[in-house]
């Protein structure tokens, strides 16, 4: 943090819950920063039960903490549970820039903060399975 920057404090009941048009019915937050710009940013998304998320990438890394649920991740370009593991509230993980991965729920949602620098960007591996795409 530099001189003249202010502290971020968002309290559990002013966090601001929105569509997700990259996960259909999944909800996005944005905690501190601006997706679309350079700098850090951190943000939380609610994941519905019984979802799968396909195969994508970032240009940037990713730092993510399970907050609520329980949610599956994987890596890869094929989505394969069966390679995966599950991780509960208070699982960590640094996911490098480029890794293709993807993240599932089962019979309960789940909610993760995911921290980055930077512009946002998500690509599909498969230009079909882009929810932005239907």
């Amino acid at each position: 943090m530099s001189s003249g920057e202010k502290t971020v404090v968002v309290m559990h009941d002013q966090v601001v819950w929105r569509d997700n048009p990259t996960l259909t019915g999944g909800k996005l937050a944005i905690l501190a920063g601006v997706p679309t710009k350079e700098g850090p940013v951190v943000m939380r998304f609610k994941i519905p039960a019984n979802t799968k998320h396909q195969p994508h990438w970032h240009p940037h890394a990713e730092v993510v903490t399970v907050l609520n649920g329980r949610i599956g991740y994987g890596e890869g370009e094929t989505f394969d549970p069966s390679k995966g593991l599950i991780g509960e509230p208070g699982t960590f993980a640094m996911v490098p820039a480029n890794q293709r991965h993807f993240v599932w729920t089962e019979n309960e949602d789940a909610v993760v903060q995911v921290q980055f620098d930077g512009p946002f960007s998500i690509n599909f591996v498969k230009a079909s399975e882009d929810p932005r795409n239907k």
